[in-house]
């Protein structure tokens, strides 16, 4: 399991990410479709929006409501390529790599269970 302390520390500083929360309806959905279903979601999303070199409306291809994995996603600064460069140093212009991607995915799924365990 990676540490993302120092990352989660960085990013609460910043007032844009700090304010994104789930609500009850996405908290519910996790509950209802579970971690692993979850997480695989969040792995298709990164998959058909992140992993291309040139993804298609890139800046503006995740929503930022109507699932948890987009909340996560600005919450998390990986919502865009331009957010993966700047937060987390994955540069623009070249596919991720299957590392890159697990590695964006467990960001997510980190911070859906730092929600799912604190208070509403």
């Amino acid at each position: 399991m990676n540490d993302f302390t120092p990352l989660f520390t960085r990013l609460r500083r910043s007032t844009f990410r700090a304010r994104f929360r789930l609500g009850a309806k996405e908290r519910q959905y996790c509950l209802d479709k579970g971690a692993e279903v979850i997480a695989s979601h969040a792995a298709d999303f990164v998959a058909q929006r992140l992993a291309p070199a040139q993804p298609p409306n890139d800046g503006k291809q995740t929503p930022m409501r109507g699932h948890p994995v987009f909340i996560a996603q600005h919450a998390t600064a990986t919502c865009c390529r331009g957010c993966l460069e700047k937060w987390h140093n994955i540069a623009q212009g070249s596919a991720l790599t299957d590392m890159q991607q697990q590695y964006i995915v467990a960001v997510i799924y980190q911070w859906l269970v730092m929600q799912m365990n604190s208070p509403p």
